[in-house]
């Protein structure tokens, strides 16, 4: 009994460190935010030395129902995320990385070690740098304009002309790994007898995907759905390539976040904007585990 009680201890004692930590930089924060959301602090003018509480009206002003999907508002860039996400991420990234995983599957050679490592190299390299290169390739005399002026199309000015669809590109091309990574791994951890079976009974490709492979990675995709959907609604890269515009048809809600905040300098009503994220990342994250525990319970 007394080694229970000091081992309980002693775990306490190793985990003070890391509770420090999570209080000083998660908890302290968010209730900060919280309580910075019901005032009209700023940076600048009378709000910024005598901020005065101002209860719910920074929430009524983001839910205001007149000017609710007007652009540059909440309700825009609620729409414009929720696009980019079914776009890029459940369409894109989830997409793309398990068609990859699946095509280069039980397979070696000089072409499946060249996609994977330009998709890892376009995951991990800096930001600016991925971001400069795409603005460089979608500008009107770039990359792209040039490769379609070569086979007799007409070129676009795709960041003015189509800017949604050019930062779902961008993010779709820049995260496709973690997805061809996951769905790597979990189609190698399939035993072979399960597709050496399909082929001696003369099964197709599309007949082994949909009765072998796809049940079997039910819990991988619904785990990689719910993992990129949180990264793609929080990302603010495509800031770099569009910064929200033109006329705020890329105004996703991270970035509407941050000129309210560090444009306009309102910081009582990016503090509102920063709690409902953390609202609807709690709601994924909530989705999250649920679907991690009921796989558990099924592996179990």
């Amino acid at each position: 009994m007394q080694k229970a009680v000091l081992s309980r201890k002693l775990s306490l004692l190793f985990l003070t460190p890391a509770l420090v930590f999570v209080a000083l930089f998660l908890v302290y924060p968010f209730f900060s935010i919280f309580q910075m959301s019901f005032t009209n602090r700023a940076l600048v003018g009378a709000n910024a030395l005598n901020p005065q509480n101002v209860g719910l009206q920074n929430y009524m002003d983001l839910f205001d129902t007149q000017d609710w999907m007007r652009r540059g508002e909440m309700g825009h860039s609620l729409w414009l995320t929720a696009q980019f996400v079914i776009g890029s991420a459940l369409i894109g990234q989830a997409g793309l990385g398990l068609g990859i995983a699946v095509a280069f599957h039980n397979r070696k050679g000089l072409l499946r070690e060249l996609v994977f490592t330009l998709a890892i190299a376009a995951w991990i390299m800096p930001d600016v740098v991925v971001a400069f290169a795409w603005f460089a390739y979608l500008d009107p005399d770039g990359t792209l304009n040039q490769m379609l002026q070569a086979v007799g199309l007409r070129p676009q000015d795709w960041l003015f002309d189509y800017p949604l669809l050019s930062i779902i590109l961008f993010n779709t091309w820049r995260g496709t790994a973690f997805s061809m990574l996951l769905f790597s791994s979990a189609l190698a951890s399939i035993p072979p007898s399960y597709v050496e079976t399909a082929d001696v009974i003369g099964a197709r490709p599309w007949q082994k995907f949909r009765d072998i492979l796809l049940p079997l990675l039910r819990g991988y995709i619904a785990t990689d759905l719910i993992l990129i959907t949180l990264w793609t609604f929080n990302t603010f890269t495509p800031f770099l390539l569009t910064g929200g515009g033109p006329s705020y048809r890329s105004n996703i809600i991270a970035i509407y976040t941050y000129e309210v905040g560090l444009r306009f300098f309102q910081f009582g009503k990016a503090s509102a904007i920063a709690v409902i994220v953390m609202l609807i990342n709690l709601v994924l994250a909530s989705i999250y585990l649920f679907i991690s525990r009921s796989r558990q319970r099924q592996i179990a």
